[in-house]
């Protein structure tokens, strides 16, 4: 029958189907303009008016005439909607789709489905913002040619699928219309409501900001996501149907984009809904994840299972049977059915393990289902009794859930032919949970804020909140947050018997953060299961650890090199740079105070207003952050004083210029400032450098280094040949008279192949109050090896000292200090 172009315009075909002979654009627009003019007087579902406060479309004008004369009924029949709810429950036949041509998503189509656990007057909200989506995607098309509309609809009804409340699917219809079209957060609000709105502004991208490169506009739009859903679940719930939806058209799309989508999708969206439990979603996404990213392994695999598993049809059955006649044999009502692995948890297994197929166990796995907790454990034994079990490969996941809150036991098994085989028994709300996760809030009503995937949830977006809190920049938040969407985790107990879940590999450190950030920045050691351990030792499920504290430890730097939690490292890097930024505004106050004694001035004598008012001039807030930039080395020293002296001239000498070996031409002007004194104690502002390692008593220039602050060079070494055509980077610097800190340098000692040398030597260093921190060692010839220690001095006198009690030891045949000045300073040889 042929359709009107009404009818055209307020259907919604599926993905694959093919476009309209109407000209969808000319469809469109003269359908909206139909549906705008009689709505405004006649029924909508459930008899709503489109005169209502939430009505999104405005009146066009007069009707045409011959669709005027239609009663409010006829006008209903055409537009595949019901015009009132007269009576109870569904009323399927009001959404039939109108014709018998290609299969397509109508909107009649799922207002069906939603009629079945939505009341009508929501399902009428519903159709109404299918109404608003229409005309705001007017024209627009998908990748594949599709009007755009077909994609809302579509993710609409994955989550009718989970039976999300009607809010959450007028924001899954209206989700692109803020990025994708010119309407606003602030009309959808007027129009919806306020929770429609934030919905749908927390799904959508940062359109309006350009960033520097594509990897930073993602990472500031998931950014936002996940914000937006620390504050409503169901942003990500629309977010991940979005996904899937895309997932299942990219054939759309040109083969890198592809693989850049599915490759985010697998790194990103599917550890989500894996982290929420959403099993469903979680299996498609990385099926199709797969099969994009990788499509020549996705068919290999595909076949080779396909193949084997038509090999072991009579295996999977014969194990089905035996469960079902043991289980009946004991008097237990269960559940059995057999099923072959996730295609892509096969492939990840293999590839972690660099293990081919046949070399694969369990790729068959049943799932027994019961009605109680403690028949549970009842089927446990009969399977043991069954089939001989591999030590090892049983997992209580009742007794301690996973992270997203899935309960289960998992027992593998040695099956008929000895073929591995793995058995999960849970019970049938377990079961729900496992397929749902978090979305069983909405589909089974009985589930509460307390159940296990919402708990869970809650705990989760809390991390998520204290890891955005502290990390950086948007960049260093994905980073996190994909660190902390491991498959794999570890169990271990506090000493009160609290369990903490941790990612596989995870740390002491990161076992101290997540109990509290104090307690990660000031611990200093632990024990584990009663002995001492040290800070980077990897924990396994069911150790206890205990954390010692002390008050004046701090975050280690070297502690980011170990650390594997999300929330560790952010915290660590907040503390450093918090502690980088305070060390960095003391050290910028130094420097201008040195700058500011070649005009006789004192910081003082300039004033706080006089700096607060160029720090307001240079883009600053206040006075500290100018500090800190001249601290952090952005910005010049010199400069800022010369601007803060005014009209002030230089001193030519007296006082100041008594402390100066060397004076600068700059600008017609001669410049004399004070050394700045290094004490070693500066903290990360200040920098010693490793091609040549100063230490206290040798020769220095400081170097500016943008956002680091000052890097110290002896004045021999190679690399500031590197800056000599950069001479505003150069600062005079000088140590003060008593540094209060310990300095790293080399010494190369060359010794006789003696047993015992290398312990010989190590004792002499440590009998001067030194300590190595590292030795390397190679053998020169047959009888000589030649050592180069890294070890910790005061300074030039302490390295003296050293290097004669060295000399006294017999096999020692040459000591010298290493330098990258093309020569060796103060060796030390024996006849």
């Amino acid at each position: 029958m042929q359709k009107t172009e009404t009818e055209v315009a307020l259907e919604c075909p599926s993905a694959g189907a093919s476009v309209s002979a109407v000209e969808p654009a000319r469809a469109t627009t003269t359908a909206l303009s139909l549906a705008r003019s009689h709505l405004s007087s006649h029924a909508l579902p459930c008899g709503t008016t489109a005169g209502s406060a939430h009505a999104p479309l405005a009146d066009p004008g007069p009707p045409e005439t011959h669709e005027s004369q239609q009663s409010p009924q006829e006008l209903a029949d055409r537009l595949g909607v019901p015009d009132a709810c007269a009576a109870p429950g569904p009323a399927p036949s009001a959404y039939q789709q109108l014709d018998d041509g290609p299969a397509r998503f109508l909107i009649s189509d799922l207002l069906t489905e939603l009629e079945t656990y939505l009341p009508c007057e929501q399902v009428s909200e519903i159709y109404r913002a299918y109404l608003f989506g229409a005309e705001a995607h007017q024209g627009q098309e998908r990748q594949s040619g599709e009007p755009y509309i077909y994609h809302p609809i579509a993710v609409a009804r994955i989550l009718a699928g989970m039976r999300m409340d009607y809010k959450g699917l007028m924001a899954a219809i209206l989700h692109d219309v803020i990025e994708d079209t010119p309407t606003a957060k602030e009309q959808i609000a007027d129009i919806f409501g306020d929770d429609v709105a934030e919905l749908v502004d927390g799904v959508s991208k940062l359109t309006q900001i350009d960033f520097p490169s594509r990897a930073e506009a993602q990472a500031a739009s998931f950014r936002k996501m996940m914000l937006a859903m620390t504050r409503d679940i169901r942003v990500i719930l629309i977010k991940l149907a979005d996904r899937l939806h895309n997932m299942r058209t990219l054939d759309a799309m040109m083969p890198a984009k592809r693989r850049r989508i599915s490759r985010e999708t697998l790194e990103i969206y599917a550890p989500i809904a894996n982290r929420l439990g959403i099993n469903r979603i979680r299996l498609d996404l990385e099926d199709l994840g797969f099969r994009h990213h990788w499509p020549w392994r996705h068919a290999v695999l595909t076949r080779t299972v396909k193949e084997k598993l038509q090999g072991q049809r009579e295996m999977v059955a014969s194990v089905e049977d035996a469960l079902r006649a043991r289980l009946t044999e004991v008097g237990i009502e269960a559940e059995v059915f057999g099923r072959e692995k996730h295609l892509y948890s096969i492939y990840r297994k293999m590839s972690a393990k660099r293990r081919s197929f046949d070399d694969m166990v369990d790729v068959f796995g049943f799932r027994v289902i019961v009605d109680r907790v403690d028949t549970c454990y009842r089927v446990l034994g009969q399977v043991h009794d069954l089939y001989k079990p591999v030590p090892g490969r049983f997992k209580d996941y009742i007794a301690i859930p996973k992270s997203n809150g899935y309960q289960s036991l998992h027992t593998g098994l040695i099956g008929p032919l000895g073929v591995p085989i793995e058995i999960q028994i849970r019970t049938a709300d377990m079961n729900r949970l496992a397929e749902s996760g978090i979305a069983a809030h909405w589909m089974y009503k009985t589930q509460g804020e307390s159940s296990g995937p919402q708990a869970a949830a809650k705990d989760w977006l809390q991390g998520l909140l204290e890891v955005q809190r502290d990390s950086g920049d948007s960049q260093e938040f994905l980073e996190h947050v994909k660190v902390d969407l491991f498959p794999d985790e570890v169990y271990v107990f506090t000493p009160k018997g609290r369990i903490l879940v941790l990612p596989m590999g995870a740390t002491v450190v990161d076992f101290a953060y997540a109990i509290h950030s104090d307690v990660g920045n000031t611990c200093v050691a632990s024990r584990i299961d009663r002995r001492l351990a040290s800070l980077r030792t990897p924990l396994r499920s069911g150790q206890t650890v205990e954390i010692i504290t002390a008050p004046g430890a701090k975050p280690n730097a070297a502690w980011l090199n170990f650390v594997v939690t999300g929330k560790a490292r952010a915290s660590i890097r907040s503390y450093l740079k918090n502690l980088q930024n305070r060390e960095a505004v003391v050290l910028g106050q130094r420097m201008l105070t040195a700058e500011l004694a070649a005009f006789g001035l004192t910081l003082e004598q300039v004033g706080e207003p006089r700096i607060l008012a160029h720090a307001i001039e240079s883009g600053l807030d206040d006075t500290a952050k100018l500090f800190a930039e001249v601290g952090l080395g952005n910005r010049m020293p010199m400069l800022i004083a010369r601007r803060l002296a005014g009209p002030a001239e230089p001193v030519p000498g007296g006082e100041f210029a008594s402390n100066l070996g060397a004076s600068e031409e700059s600008g017609g002007i001669r410049r004399t400032a004070r050394r700045l004194a290094i004490r070693g104690t500066e903290g990360m502002v200040v920098h010693f450098a490793r091609c040549c390692r100063p230490i206290p008593g040798d020769p220095i220039t400081g170097l500016f280094s943008a956002g680091k602050g000052i890097v110290v060079h002896r004045n021999e070494c190679r690399n500031l040949g590197d800056f000599h055509s950069k001479r505003d980077k150069w600062l005079e610097v000088e140590w003060a008279e008593d540094p209060q800190a310990e300095f790293q340098t080399e010494i190369r000692v060359d010794v006789g192949n003696r047993r015992g040398a290398l312990a010989t030597i190590a004792s002499a260093i440590a009998e001067q109050g030194s300590n190595i921190e590292n030795v390397n060692s190679r053998e020169k010839d047959g009888m000589t090896t030649t050592l180069d220690f890294l070890i910790n001095v005061t300074g030039r006198k302490h390295l003296a000292g050293i290097m004669r009690r060295l000399r006294q030891i017999p096999a020692v045949t040459r000591i010298l200090r290493l330098s990258n000045s093309g020569r060796s300073r103060e060796g030390f040889g024996k006849p």
